[in-house]
């Protein structure tokens, strides 16, 4: 009985064994390769899958999710001869788990070698200043470059991104005394704009101040000369007015009469102010135009009376 027993343990242990060598559960997001008898036989998927015990193995896994794969600092030199420490970031992916295994010992190690290498060859093209404008170009200079010879090794490389470009000491404090001399002249420039568009500022108020005061004076000069236009119109008119009035009285019943008597006064009041203006007598010339008036004048007055 002990003897039985012992013997089915033994063979409830080798069927579990068995069946643990024959049942395979891949992960999501992996990929396993299988050899059978030494060689490639087949790449397992996700999920549940069926193999020959003692004659199929697992001989490769691989995860096919993106990687993130740091890339050792390096001392590049650029064309101008200027050292440059570069750090960097690789991100990659195994598209092809067969030539993961097979293409390559050591992946991991060749895109890393051939990442360094690439770098160094862009940065050798560049001068130092255009190394940290042209970023972009130099990421995707080394992704174009390791993508074209990791497709043999089964991966395809995303992208690669600088982390940090480190010069020596003394290139940075040149860099650092060239940033502080551009930020001056920019500032002297900014205030000499800043002077500039103040004086023209003032010469433009200080026009338009000119111009609307001349256009002023302008319409000031405008509005007396038609003040004064308006005075002599309406002196005119009054005149015009007082003569047609006294034409009319004239043509009226004793209105001649009326204008001699006037005249008469009038030539006898100014006789009498040039004699007042100084000692000596003032005679008419023809007395007797004078005397003519006068009589005039009192036949006038005998008719009113």
């Amino acid at each position: 009985m002990e003897n039985s027993g012992f013997v089915v343990l033994v063979l409830f242990v080798l069927a579990l064994v068995f069946i643990m060598k024959t049942i395979k559960v891949v992960p999501q997001q992996d990929a396993w390769v299988v050899e059978r008898l030494g060689k490639y036989h087949a790449t397992l998927a996700p999920g549940l899958n069926i193999v020959v015990p003692f004659v199929d193995r697992v001989a490769y896994k691989h995860v096919l999710k993106e990687i993130p794969l740091d890339v050792p600092p390096q001392v590049c030199i650029t064309k101008d001869n200027t050292q440059l420490q570069v750090d960097g970031i690789l991100y990659f992916q195994i598209t092809d788990a067969m030539r993961a295994s097979y293409g390559s010992s050591n992946y991991i190690a060749a895109i890393t070698q051939l990442a360094q290498t690439t770098l160094r060859s862009v940065i050798g093209k560049m001068e130092l200043d255009k190394t940290f404008e042209e970023r972009d170009h130099i990421n995707t200079t080394i992704v174009n470059a390791i993508d074209e010879s990791a497709a043999n090794w089964g991966v395809k490389v995303l992208r690669y991104e600088i982390k940090d470009l480190t010069p020596p000491k003394e290139i940075l404090h040149a860099m650092q005394a060239q940033i502080t001399a551009e930020r001056e002249k920019r500032a002297l420039i900014a205030a000499s704009e800043g002077r500039k568009q103040e004086q023209i500022n003032i010469a433009t108020g200080e026009r338009e101040a000119s111009i609307a005061k001349s256009e002023g004076e302008k319409q000031a000069s405008i509005n007396r000369a038609e003040g004064q236009a308006g005075a002599i119109l309406a002196i005119a008119e009054a005149s015009a007015e007082a003569i047609r009035q006294t034409a009319a009285a004239i043509r009226e019943p004793g209105g001649a009469d009326a204008v001699n008597l006037k005249v008469a006064e009038q030539y006898v009041a100014a006789f009498a102010n040039l004699a007042k203006t100084n000692n000596s007598i003032i005679v008419p010339a023809n007395m007797s135009d004078m005397s003519g008036l006068i009589a005039s004048a009192m036949q006038v007055v005998k008719a009113q009376k």
